[in-house]
């Protein structure tokens, strides 16, 4: 399974876009939901992040450094517990100080965003140095992965700010959205080419929150299993949603905390993977 999140941007600027030719051309052959949202009222970046890998924000509503973490439980925590590879692969993060041999790491790279990678806001990852370096990952190494099959059965993926769709960052102000729908379209025909996709394999591409509010935001699923030219233009979807559909997916129980109360993403595809 690959999740691409990009950040602050609502469904509207995308769908018909032309500054997203990319993005649309992937609808003929994808599912995707039109309904799907951030969680209510959940903002910053960071509690989305969060809300992600474990259903709830932790009464976050900012952007605080790592050293506010947590030993509850989350998706890779489980995942590891059922003997499911997991990483997290994560852009520029590797351009500064940082080139993976240490971790966990709070601020390096030019546009690397520690807000965006929720995993080192948990104890079980930040508390073992072996254990964060084999799962939090530069970008860098994520093409030659993919290339030689290696990658693990869960790919958390995150853009770097530049090309994210991110606001309110120099390099990408001429044009955002096409900044990001570039690098997406560098990037997610390695994924689609790849053993790890073919072989029942899915991509999920969604945005962390709205621009102004909580949405809806959208989300693309591509899958040999997935639904095609498929449209869900009804159903209320949020982070909760694609939480539930990871557990279901690789069979990991209980649902965790809004887990439980989610719709699931069922409805875009064929057969779950």
């Amino acid at each position: 399974m690959f999740l691409i999140l990009m950040e602050n941007t609502d469904w509207s600027s995308i769908k018909g876009s032309s500054s997203a030719p990319y993005i649309n051309s992937l609808l003929s052959g994808a599912a995707h939901a039109e309904q799907y949202n951030n969680p209510p009222n959940n903002h910053p970046s960071l509690p989305n992040y969060l809300w992600l890998e474990a259903g709830t924000n932790f009464g976050i509503s900012s952007d605080p450094n790592p050293p506010q973490r947590t030993s509850s439980p989350h998706l890779s925590s489980m995942l590891d517990a059922a003997g499911i590879s997991w990483k997290t692969y994560q852009e520029d993060e590797g351009s500064g100080a940082y080139d993976g041999s240490d971790c966990p790491n709070y601020g390096e790279g030019n546009w690397y965003d520690v807000n965006h990678n929720p995993f080192v806001y948990f104890t079980d990852v930040t508390n073992n140095t072996t254990y964060c370096k084999a799962h939090v990952r530069p970008y860098s190494e994520f093409p030659t992965d993919l290339a030689s099959n290696n990658v693990p059965r869960y790919n958390f993926i995150v853009p770097d700010l530049c090309h994210d769709m991110h606001e309110n960052i120099s390099c990408s102000q001429s044009n955002r959205i096409r900044f990001g729908d570039t690098w997406l379209s560098t990037e997610v025909p390695k994924i689609l080419a790849s053993p790890a996709y073919l072989n029942s394999g899915a991509l999920f591409i969604t945005w962390d929150e709205g621009a102004s509010g909580d949405g809806p935001i959208g989300m693309i699923v591509l899958s040999p299993k997935g639904k095609r030219g498929y449209s869900n233009t009804t159903t209320y979807y949020d982070h909760s949603s694609t939480l539930r559909t990871m557990q279901e997916i690789f069979g990991v129980s209980p649902m965790i905390r809004d887990a439980a109360n989610a719709t699931d993403l069922r409805d875009l595809f064929v057969s779950f993977p």
